[in-house]
Parts: structure tokens; C-alpha cells; sequence
């Protein structure tokens, strides 16, 4: 079985300290990627590294801290890491909130963060990638891009907006050996998520029922009929990044336990 080999290039997982940003980092080192950890402050950086060093050991990794939603952040980070041949536009924020009284504040917030953070990265990394006539850029997304969730509808509308960029710079990157890709990342167990769930359910359930109580009430059409597991999304990130992707661009590909009732997205 051919095995996914991604020694001599690097890779910057934004949004990497936790959840399925550390799950993807942990799953390229794996692979034999140089990883760039991201995230806002150096503190949080360097106990990633801890963990992930634990995790992987002899991992090749990079600590690339600072807040990319940020022109400072972005420069802090491209000091670090010059040159990337992977990106993963893995930060991203979520919050229940209902719909008219979402801010205007808080819609511009949700944008800035889901969606200008990657374009930015994107247009920072992209030349470089083209020129050398090798890369990926792929972007986490969300069923929520698909199936606006009425109790977080400015969050689906930042990753619709993902999906629409995804395919935009793929046709920019056409022909040059590049590819741009979302993943559609279904309903996934984080520590996020289970403070989300827990805003939804009772809190007094212990957490095997209150998972199943929130998939039953407001994800009812999960075909998995439970959350994700980081590393499952990690799995599809490392397989996109990989040589063996090389005829998947511009595409929004879904790790979403069957969730979105549709063949495509």
C-alpha cells in the first residue's frame, strides 16, 4: 500500500494548539512534515510543541506564534515560517447566538476571523507555492457552510464564504501544480464543542447522554449519529495534502459522518 510521505516539505496549521488544528498537526508530523504550530500567544505555542513532541516523537516542528486575524500577527508569522508548501487555514471561532441579535459587530468579527485570516495567508503563500509548481492549500470548513444552523447563522455564513474562496484561488492556482480544497468538517468532539453542547442540553447529563441528547435534537440527520473525532478530520487533511491528491482541486470535500443529506455539497 503506497504510504503518505511528506518528508522535505512544511506545513503552517493555523489555529493548531487544541482541537483539530493540533489533531492535523500531529497527523503531518506523522507523515514526515517539518509543522508549523500556530497560535496567538507564545505560551500556548510552546505547550503545543510539549504535547505534540509526546505525541510524535521526533517530530520536526516550528513554533509560528501570532494572531493571524492581525496584519502584526500575519508578519510574526511569515517571519517564522518564510517559506510553506502546506497551508492549513485551520482557525476558526463559533458561538450560539440568535439571529437578530447578532451585532453588526459580531458579523464583521465571524468574517475577519473565518474568512480574511485565510485569504490573507492564502495571498502571503500562494505565489511561492505556484512558482515552485508544487503546493496545498486546503481550508477547514464546516457542515455549516451547507446547513445554516438557525442558532448560529453568521458562523455558516463565514464558512460558505470559505467555500466560495476555496474554489476562487483554485482556479487562480490552475495549472501550476497547486491545489486549494475545503474540508466540510461535521459535528466534531472538541472542548469547544462540548461547552457548545452543554449551552444546549442539560448540563447535569453526564457526557455520553448529553451527546447523544444534542446529536438526537439538533443533528438529528447525522448518519454517524455521533461527533467526530478530531483525528477523522485530521486523516482527510493529511490524505489532501499529500502527492496522492494531486487530481482534487477546488473541491469541498466532506468529513461530516454523513451528516449534510446531499451526494454533493
Amino acid at each position: 500500500m503506497t504510504q503518505i510521505d511528506l518528508t522535505a516539505r512544511t506545513a503552517l496549521v493555523t489555529g493548531s494548539t487544541q482541537g483539530i488544528g493540533a489533531a492535523i498537526a500531529a497527523g503531518l508530523a506523522r507523515a514526515g512534515a517539518q509543522v508549523a504550530v500556530n497560535g496567538r500567544t507564545a505560551s500556548s505555542v510552546d505547550a503545543a510543541l510539549d504535547r505534540l513532541r509526546a505525541d510524535v516523537p521526533g517530530a520536526d516542528l516550528v513554533a509560528a506564534p501570532g494572531d493571524v486575524t492581525t496584519e502584526d500577527g500575519l508578519a510574526a508569522v511569515r517571519d517564522a515560517v518564510p517559506h510553506v508548501d502546506v497551508l492549513v487555514n485551520n482557525l476558526g471561532i463559533f458561538e450560539a447566538r440568535p439571529a437578530l441579535e447578532i451585532t453588526d459587530d459580531e458579523w464583521r468579527r465571524f468574517f475577519e476571523v473565518n474568512v480574511l485570516a485565510a485569504v490573507r495567508l492564502t495571498r502571503a503563500y500562494l505565489p511561492a507555492m505556484t512558482a515552485q509548481g508544487w503546493g496545498r492549500v486546503l481550508n477547514v470548513a464546516s457542515d455549516s457552510a451547507v446547513v445554516i444552523p438557525a442558532e448560529m447563522i453568521h458562523y455558516g455564513m463565514s464558512k460558505t464564504a470559505l467555500l466560495a474562496v476555496s474554489r476562487g484561488f483554485a482556479k487562480e492556482a490552475a495549472g501550476t501544480g497547486v491545489t486549494v480544497n475545503s474540508v466540510i468538517a461535521g459535528p466534531t468532539h472538541t472542548g469547544g464543542v462540548e461547552d457548545f453542547v452543554y449551552s444546549l442540553v442539560d448540563r447535569d447529563l453526564p457526557w455520553d447522554e448529553a451527546q447523544r441528547e444534542f446529536m438526537r435534537r439538533h443533528r438529528p440527520q447525522s448518519l454517524l449519529q455521533r461527533l467526530i473525532e478530531p483525528e477523522e478530520i485530521a486523516h482527510m487533511v493529511v490524505y489532501l495534502a499529500s502527492p496522492l491528491a494531486s487530481a482534487t482541486t477546488g473541491g469541498a470535500v466532506r468529513v461530516d459522518g454523513g451528516y449534510v443529506d446531499a451526494i454533493l455539497p
